[in-house]
């Protein structure tokens, strides 16, 4: 697996990454208006901004675009894999690279967790601090976990 800065020429890839495990795992946790929700947030407009930032990054399986992860400063702004490629260590390689280039300018790394991503964060480390919420149509509401984690040694 390689882990790459993302180019301009991959945000289509980036795109599908994103909606594909969107629209395959978080209807397992969510009503249909929080899957749409998030597939509105990450438009295409909002994955050429990510690319646009620097802080874009994939990972890559024999020259296969399979997962994504993006930052902002110490904020891990989102972390997705392609469905068949999930529990197989990409998503766990992205979060070793992002941390350990967060690492390099901030001592914490924080995040805002989904559902099913929550125990992947707290094995890793991530401690909650706090919950969101957002309103959204037909008065659903999206919760999340605000999570957290204390860097050091790289951030590892």
């Amino acid at each position: 697996m390689e882990y790459l800065t993302a180019t301009v020429e991959m945000a289509e890839a980036v795109h599908n990454i994103l909606h594909t495990a969107i629209r395959t795992v978080y209807p397992k946790y969510y009503p249909k208006e929080v899957t749409d929700f998030f597939c509105r947030h990450h438009s295409r407009q909002h994955v050429l901004e990510g690319l646009a930032s620097g802080n874009m990054r994939v990972c890559i399986d024999r020259d296969v675009i399979i997962g994504t992860g993006c930052y902002v400063g110490n904020h891990i702004t989102g972390v997705y894999v392609l469905p068949d490629y999930q529990k197989q260590g990409c998503g766990s390689k992205i979060m070793d690279c992002l941390e350990m280039e967060i690492s390099k300018n901030y001592d914490t790394v924080c995040l805002e967790a989904s559902l099913p991503a929550v125990c992947l964060y707290e094995h890793r480390g991530y401690k909650t601090t706090g919950h969101g919420i957002i309103e959204l149509e037909n008065d659903v509401k999206l919760v999340y976990e605000i999570m957290e984690k204390r860097l050091s040694d790289g951030g590892s």
